[in-house]
């Protein structure tokens, strides 16, 4: 029989995040970046926002038994093979997700833990971030905070190390922490497992900030992981395709530039 025809079946990634009109972050960003690496990505809405490039205007949660209800759905219709989490909008949004979680304790989850928008607003309260640390962080396989945002959850930490060990005794098994907001000559991302430093990636620096580059990265470590690679060997893959996509990035609005998600598709990059 010949097989060259068969079109494989491709891993089925659930997003949890918030709907973004500008396409630059959110919802869409996951889907770009999981469907970019050959994933198929489906998606639960959990909080609509009014924001453009350059900041994010209010954040409407969605109901947490639509929620409920719509990861459901689809995990009783396909088979996951990986979580993304993105921002999550309200405490009774993170017990939903939470809820879903439990039943599937064999599926990794990869945690963007959106604290705040890129032009500075708050976009979790001080019981969403206790909520987050004592629901989220003991199922996540990958939590990929920024430096910003590792301090807002280990406010105690002082070094890079001590942020990390701090996030793992929340229950991480995997800590990715990123060093845009560093003022470093070059990007120093840090991968951490038991308390260690496990890898350390240096990348050129660019010369902007960029709307939706941490969904970019924690969506398309997840469909990694979807496809089967471990996290070191993901991490350090969807590092580099992050990085290519802010390369390559458009300035669309009047804010930060919006990721090339799908870069490698242009004639410049063949």
């Amino acid at each position: 029989m010949n097989h060259k025809n068969e079109v494989m079946t491709p891993p089925v990634v659930l997003s949890f995040s918030g709907h973004d009109a500008t396409g630059g972050a959110g919802i869409s960003a996951d889907t770009e970046a999981i469907s970019s690496q050959g994933c198929h990505a489906s998606t639960v809405v959990t909080c609509l926002t009014v924001q453009d490039t350059v900041d994010v205007v209010s954040v409407i949660p969605i109901d947490d038994d639509i929620v409920i209800q719509s990861a459901r759905a689809v995990l009783e219709d396909m088979p996951v093979a990986a979580f993304k989490i993105g921002l999550l909008g309200s405490v009774e949004v993170i017990e939903a997700v939470h809820s879903i979680l439990y039943d599937y304790p064999d599926t990794p989850v990869i945690f963007d833990p959106v604290l705040g928008s890129g032009g500075g607003t708050g976009l979790a309260d001080d019981d969403m971030i206790e909520a987050m640390k004592a629901l989220l962080l003991p199922m996540t396989q990958v939590l990929t905070p920024n430096l910003h945002e590792a301090a807002v959850l280990v406010p105690e930490a002082d070094t890079h190390a001590a942020m990390a060990s701090g996030l793992t005794e929340y229950g991480c098994d995997h800590v990715l922490l990123t060093g845009t907001h560093s003022d470093s000559e070059k990007v120093i991302n840090r991968l951490y497992h038991n308390h260690r430093e496990i890898d350390r990636y240096e990348w050129p620096r660019l010369p902007h900030s960029y709307h939706g580059s941490g969904c970019t990265l924690a969506a398309t470590l997840a469909a990694l992981m979807a496809l089967g690679l471990d996290a070191l060997s993901a991490a350090r893959e969807a590092q580099s395709f992050t990085w290519q996509s802010l390369k390559n990035a458009h300035r669309l609005g009047m804010g930060q530039p919006l990721p090339n998600r799908f870069f490698w598709a242009s004639d410049d990059e063949q």
